[in-house]
């Protein structure tokens, strides 16, 4: 299930420290609202919540349910190219650590995220390293897609390379993501 492509340097990374599981379960039983879950999913991952994206499927669309902003903006079919769509499609998890040399759409790396207020330049800078991993029911039905960036002017100044063993904590995160009320087809 997990895959690892343009990793360049991912093997001398420290991992990430664990998250923890019971954490977030507990955030979901209690319906905690996405904004908490995103922000908990940002800590373990040491990222910004602005570089937790999360898609739901509807009607063979992923739409974004955050970052708000990009909910805006359109929505991805799953029969396009674009990564989000790969990932629903092929129902795998994948880790980009190169990801500025990855084929992709980046109208919505152009949206700004954040008020004017708490805006860093650093967060407007293009994704430079991604994981992408599906969000299944327990009839493997896809659900949606969660994807965790590290954006930056360069791959130096993104950050640490994801891990295989950071892909294996998204992977966990979205088993308890596919719990989530919030993750529900909205009802017309």
């Amino acid at each position: 299930m997990l895959s690892k492509k343009n990793n360049a340097g991912f093997a001398g990374q420290a991992a990430a420290p664990a998250p923890d599981p019971k954490r977030l379960e507990q955030l979901i039983a209690e319906n905690a609202g996405l904004e908490e879950f995103c922000a908990d999913l940002a800590r373990i991952f040491h990222v910004r919540k602005t570089e937790i994206a999360l898609l739901r499927l509807e009607r063979n669309l992923l739409k974004f349910i955050t970052p708000p902003e990009l909910g805006n903006v359109g929505a991805i079919p799953v029969s396009s190219s674009a990564v989000a769509a790969h990932t629903a499609t092929t129902k795998k998890a994948e880790l980009f650590n190169s990801f500025n040399k990855v084929k992709h759409a980046s109208i919505f790396e152009m949206i700004k995220l954040g008020t004017q207020d708490e805006t860093d330049y650093s967060e407007q800078a293009p994704i430079q390293k991604l994981m992408t991993c599906p969000i299944m029911d327990s009839a493997s039905h896809v659900l949606g897609v969660v994807q965790v960036s590290r954006k930056g002017f360069d791959l130096a100044s993104a950050g640490a390379d994801f891990s295989v063993d950071d892909l294996q904590r998204l992977e966990n995160a979205a088993q308890i993501l596919a719990k989530a009320e919030f993750l529900r087809p909205k009802s017309r």
